[in-house]
């Protein structure tokens, strides 16, 4: 990895698309903070289409796409994406399994939840878990005291052994039934949203993260950046990102912004 402020000029001339996690990348301490809404939109004044990639619930996610100064965004690790077209005051929400698979899915979860919380002491559902649509999120650390990392992984252990993919944010486990992730997704979104293959369109991406689950997304793009927090898990990370910000969450954020917009 080398700091985001050698990233070259040339290369910032052709970033078309910014790509960014919420928690921990977006957001610092558990809060949006100003320079980095401040950051989104002027990306977007820049011309830049500003996407997130998260998480976070679908109930969160209509706020957010409606709310925020983005273009559309990729929810519950890539259950969905949703766009809101503001002319028309119209939500798009494209979902990757269908409705009557979702159903099936929250009914196997519901069960899954049970176990996870008796084996594994000390977790807890997510607080947002009422807004979800498509997976389970178990809170390691964000309303909870930190769980050691063995019983994060004993939470994965239980999701894989139900069946389930499961990926560690910087605060939950998520888990669901299906053959999605954050990248495939995205894919979906680029081809349907934009009418843009993103394999042709690497070199225009730009993705920020910060945790295990964006794995896929640094493996894919070559303009891939950690923030300053990513070296919190360099030992978990699978793929590492090509560049990383001196500020931690949100603060790093701006501080890609700021070097993307002096190109």
């Amino acid at each position: 990895m080398k700091p985001f402020n050698e990233f070259p000029r040339k290369a910032r001339q052709k970033i078309r698309f910014i790509l960014t996690d919420i928690d921990d990348t977006l957001t610092f301490r558990g809060r949006l903070p100003a320079i980095a809404y401040s950051a989104m939109e002027r990306l977007q004044e820049a011309g830049l289409k500003v996407i997130p990639v998260t998480g976070r619930p679908a109930g969160w996610c209509d706020h957010f796409a409606r709310m925020w100064p983005v273009d559309a965004l990729v929810g519950e690790n890539g259950a969905f994406y949703f766009h809101y077209d503001r002319k028309h005051r119209v939500m798009k929400r494209r979902y990757w399994r269908k409705k009557n698979d979702r159903t099936k899915d929250t009914i196997k979860l519901k069960g899954l939840q049970q176990k996870i919380l008796k084996e594994v002491p000390g977790c807890r559902i997510s607080a947002d878990q009422t807004y979800r649509e498509a997976d389970l999120a178990i809170d390691f650390c964000e309303d909870v005291d930190p769980l050691p990392r063995s019983e994060v992984e004993k939470i994965v252990s239980l999701f894989e052994a139900a069946g389930a993919t499961a990926k560690i944010s910087s605060i939950h486990v998520n888990g669901w039934f299906g053959t999605y992730d954050k990248m495939k997704m995205t894919e979906v979104l680029f081809k349907e949203l934009f009418i843009i293959d993103i394999a042709e369109a690497k070199n225009q991406v730009l993705f920020s993260g910060d945790s295990p689950n964006d794995a896929p997304m640094f493996n894919y793009f070559p303009h891939s950046v950690g923030v300053a927090n990513i070296f919190n898990f360099s030992d978990e990370l699978l793929c590492k990102p090509a560049w990383f910000t001196r500020r931690e969450g949100g603060y790093g954020f701006a501080e890609i912004a700021d070097i993307l917009l002096s190109r």
